[in-house]
Order: C-alpha cells, then sequence, then structure tokens
C-alpha cells in the first residue's frame, strides 16, 4: 500500500492509495522541539563532552582558525557549548547565541573562567551583535536547516557576510538531504545505553525533511517513550555552496565531517 504525507493546518495526514486521510500527529517549531523534547537530551546523545569539544578543537586548528584582528567569534546555535568552548580556549572572545535555555545553561556550566558571553536569542539576530565586528562566525552541527526555508538561508548567510570584518571566516556544516531514505533505511539508532535508546525517523517532502525522535526511557523498570517532530530545510550541498559564493566568499575547505557537510568560507 502506497502513502503521501500531507499537512494541514500543521498537522501530518497519511493519505493511502485506498481509504482517507488519517491524521498522525502536531508538528512542532524548531524551538517547540528543542524546548520540550530534544534539548532535554541533546548533551548526552552528543556524547561526552570533553572528546568532543577536543574534536572540535584539533579541527579549528587544523584549518588554521586563530584569532587575527578584533578576536571575536560569534557561534550561531551554541548549544551546549563544543565550538564556543574550543574557540575560546584557542583566543577568542566568543558571542554563544541560542534559543534554548537549557543547553545554554549546560554551556555556561561547560565554560567556567572563559571569554564567553552567553545570549539567549534567535540567530536571525545576527546583525544585532556586530558591534565589535566578529572575524569569524560559525553556524554548525545542522542548525542552519533549522530555519524556516531556503530564502531565510540565504538572508542569514549575506547577515554574516555583512557583519563580518575583512578577511573574516565563515564555517558551516549541515547534513545532506540529497538523496532520500526509503523504507526501513528512514529509521536511523541515534544512540543507546542501559537506560535510554534513540532513535530518529526522517521522511522526505520536496523541500523539507521531517524529522521524527523517538526516545525511550527506563523508569523504575519500566520503559517510556516520548516522540517529538520537526521540520528541517532540505537543502542539497550545491545550493549551500551557490549561497555562499553568490555572497562573495572563497571556500577553502569542503568535506564531510562526521556525517555532515562542513564548509569553511573567507570574505
Amino acid at each position: 500500500m502506497c502513502a503521501l504525507l500531507t499537512q494541514v493546518n500543521g498537522i501530518i495526514f497519511i493519505e493511502y492509495r485506498k481509504g482517507s486521510l488519517l491524521p498522525t500527529f502536531i508538528i512542532m517549531t524548531v524551538k517547540e522541539h528543542y524546548d520540550n523534547h530534544l534539548g532535554n537530551f541533546y548533551s548526552w546523545m552528543a556524547g561526552d563532552f570533553n572528546t568532543k569539544q577536543n574534536e572540535q578543537q584539533r579541527f579549528f586548528i587544523e584549518q588554521k582558525i586563530l584569532p587575527f584582528d578584533t578576536s571575536i567569534a560569534i557561534d550561531l546555535g551554541a548549544g551546549h557549548g563544543l565550538q564556543s568552548v574550543s574557540l575560546a580556549k584557542l583566543g577568542f572572545t566568543v558571542k554563544a547565541i541560542d534559543f534554548n535555555q537549557q543547553l545554554l545553561s549546560e554551556l555556561s556550566a561547560n565554560s567556567q573562567g572563559l571569554p564567553i558571553e552567553i545570549i539567549y536569542d534567535d540567530i536571525r539576530t545576527v546583525k544585532n551583535y556586530s558591534f565589535p565586528k566578529p572575524e569569524l562566525i560559525v553556524c554548525t552541527g545542522d542548525t542552519i536547516t533549522h530555519l524556516s526555508d531556503k530564502k531565510e538561508i540565504k538572508q542569514l548567510i549575506k547577515d554574516c557576510v555583512d557583519v563580518l570584518c575583512d578577511n573574516g571566516k565563515f564555517i558551516v556544516s549541515f547534513r545532506d538531504f540529497s538523496n532520500p531514505l526509503i523504507g526501513d533505511s528512514r529509521f536511523i539508532p541515534v544512540k543507546s545505553d542501559d537506560s535510554r535508546i534513540l532513535t530518529c525517523c526522517l521522511d522526505y517532502l520536496d523541500n523539507q525533511v521531517l524529522v521524527t525522535d523517538l526516545l525511550y526511557t527506563k523508569i523504575k523498570n519500566e520503559w517510556h517513550q516520548s516522540i517529538s517532530s520537526y521540520y528541517k530545510v532540505r537543502i542539497r550541498v550545491t545550493e549551500i555552496v551557490d549561497l555562499i559564493q553568490d555572497v562573495g566568499l572563497k571556500i577553502l575547505y569542503n568535506e564531510p565531517v562526521n556525517r555532515l557537510i562542513m564548509i569553511v568560507a573567507q570574505k
């Protein structure tokens, strides 16, 4: 039996070849998804903080990401601090922006004594934090696909270029959704231990990917399920590359890193 995903007033329906529209679940906004679901276990999902932070710092060193002018870096979608802490340890003064208070609280705990300003805000307000001019803006961890559509992605990249100082760098990472997963391959085992099991399901639409995070938590020998879904923008690598080059940035690095496409570009 064939099925087609359809959205009506924020509710996803499955339309079967023979049958009526059956309502399944309400889609959260990205912020709602993080505030009510993913933010509660994001750091567990990401893995040991020190290990991942050291990996990120090594990447920055390999790419010669070191202060050269204002020493100001902006971390868009800073989360619990993997990039912010790494940049601060390399000599940057960091403005860490995120819309999830729980993750920012974890960032605060992870960054004791480091020059990091923690900012509770939407990454689309990056121009509000343009003085003094940053020499580096990072937007990693698939954050850029959390925007509403490709127009917003284009605008964010343009805004970042506008506020960067001369020779400043823009670093972005994202998942390549060019080739849709189908059937059972849509279900991705993310992480598990004795008390938690996390699976992610991806459903591909023309310009979006419906992401569903299914978490099972063991409490007093009983397993409890929590589920939340939200949209990511389905954007191809070539589209991101075109957007970056169209605003005058020169791409210095474009390679997969830990299942993400990582791009380093310079103004």
